[in-house]
């Protein structure tokens, strides 16, 4: 599994470094590994993904091991990865909070840390199994219980844990979540692309959603801060 997401390692290591914006704005350390344990549970479709595409399913088949075995080994993979996440991330944000100038007990990095394991295991606890179940997919369907959950009761929960002025959260998570549930369909057409050896074709795409997401970014952050980076 991890030999499989080395094509990705780029687009992951983008994924973990988007939410450090949120923590210079927000000065939030909370709200920034929020983000990075969202992304990161929705790149754990990867490995059945590329599976899937290149019939990798044969090869798992003549392999000493037994399904059992396998499944754990995925699930092992998936929680290796989250935990590589988490704590990248409550590494670095109280790191980039402290040279802004804001205090970090070792309290708050380790409920954040302990908070971000708990945040992950709730979305891929609804993924893992509907990716076995019905493919990389169908399976993503089960990706949107969380969100759907979020949409519904976020307000209030984000009200009663961090108070009325964090509200923004609420939109911000929205503006980051919705239109990323669109494009990680993508995978498998994205899995073609690199099978066919079309890297550069996937490279430029990235390049240019970088510059736009920059420049929309500069232009929007000093009028609608937080929600304007998410925006853009």
């Amino acid at each position: 599994d991890f030999d499989l997401v080395k094509v990705y390692v780029k687009a992951i290591c983008f994924t973990l470094l988007i939410p450090v914006v949120f923590a210079i704005i927000n000065r939030s350390l909370m709200t920034s590994v929020s983000f990075a344990t969202c992304f990161i549970a929705m790149a754990s479709g990867y490995t059945f993904s590329i599976s899937e595409k290149n019939g990798m399913e044969r090869l798992y088949g003549i392999l000493p091991i037994t399904k059992k075995e396998f499944v754990l080994g995925r699930y092992l993979y998936t929680i290796i990865m989250g935990g590589i996440a988490v704590l990248f991330s409550c590494i670095v944000h109280p790191i980039v909070l402290f040279i802004l100038g804001d205090k970090v007990t070792w309290q708050q990095i380790i409920f954040t840390f302990l908070y971000g394991i708990l945040l992950y295991s709730i979305y891929t606890v609804f993924q893992l199994p509907g990716y076995y179940k019905y493919g990389s997919i169908n399976g993503r369907m089960f990706m949107y219980i969380p969100i759907i959950g979020f949409l519904l009761v976020g307000k209030d929960f984000i009200t009663l844990w961090i108070g009325e002025k964090y509200l923004s959260v609420y939109y911000i998570i929205l503006l980051l979540i919705l239109p990323y549930t669109v494009s990680s369909t993508e995978d498998i057409a994205d899995a073609a692309l690199l099978a066919k050896g079309e890297v550069k074709v996937k490279a430029l795409i990235f390049v240019i959603f970088g510059l736009v997401t920059l420049t929309l970014a500069l232009i929007l952050i000093p009028s609608f801060d937080a929600i304007g980076a998410a925006f853009a």
